[in-house]
């Protein structure tokens, strides 16, 4: 469980550019094939919640492994971590902004492949 944890947060920069980026740039797709205005927040809301749930995995195999965690060096980890979280929203943010990322039905049309 904390390595699956560990692979879902943000403690490593190659974890969001391989795995959360790609789940949370999946799950805007499959949102906006229902309603294309929310790609944006979809991918936002899937790179956090992968984020959320790396950190839960962890804290829960952490937790079963040892008996008395280090609350200070746990502070200091979470925050690092929102920190990371922050940069790499900021990321898609400018990804979208510069219409590198964007709904599969836009790659589409860019590519001249009718629907």
């Amino acid at each position: 469980m904390v390595f699956i944890g560990f692979l879902l947060s943000p403690l490593s920069w190659w974890n969001d550019a391989f795995i959360n980026l790609p789940l949370a740039v999946g799950f805007g797709w499959l949102v906006s094939l229902v309603y294309k205005p929310a790609f944006e927040f979809a991918v936002v809301l899937g790179y956090w919640a992968t984020n959320l749930l790396g950190f839960f995995m962890m804290h829960k195999g952490i937790k079963a492994m040892r008996s008395e965690p280090d609350q200070a060096a746990l502070r200091r980890e979470i925050r690092q971590d929102l920190l990371i979280s922050l940069a790499y929203t900021l990321l898609l943010v400018v990804l979208f902004k510069l219409g590198v990322l964007q709904p599969l039905a836009d790659y589409w049309k860019t590519m001249g492949v009718q629907q």
